[in-house]
């Protein structure tokens, strides 16, 4: 498993459409054989960071759902509600491997 741990940096007068574009990509995310963990939005303290945790069996497999960033009219409807509020002003993607259980050396 290959967990995605996306941190953003938001527009704080535009968190109501992140939520929107958040909620747009979690579906999506579940929609096409991933584990969408969630969003996590700014409670207390800076109110520019949210952070997104999202995980697919292997690489190959998110790779496979990448493909459909550039074409599929549900990714390209998500990713305007990103450019046409300007919500989002930078993120950072990084892969991860996660430990699930005490119990096991490969989970």
């Amino acid at each position: 498993m290959i967990t995605c741990v996306v941190e953003y940096t938001v527009d704080a007068e535009q968190i109501t459409e992140f939520e929107r574009f958040a909620r747009a990509w979690i579906a999506l995310v579940n929609t096409h054989d991933g584990t969408h963990h969630g969003y996590f939005l700014p409670s207390e303290g800076a109110s520019d960071r949210a952070l997104a945790l999202f995980s697919f069996p292997s690489l190959a497999d998110y790779e496979t759902y990448r493909k459909l960033f550039d074409s599929d009219p549900e990714f390209l409807a998500a990713n305007a509600i990103r450019d046409e509020s300007k919500c989002v002003l930078r993120y950072e993607r990084t892969f991860m491997r996660p430990i699930l259980s005490a119990d096991s050396e490969h989970n």
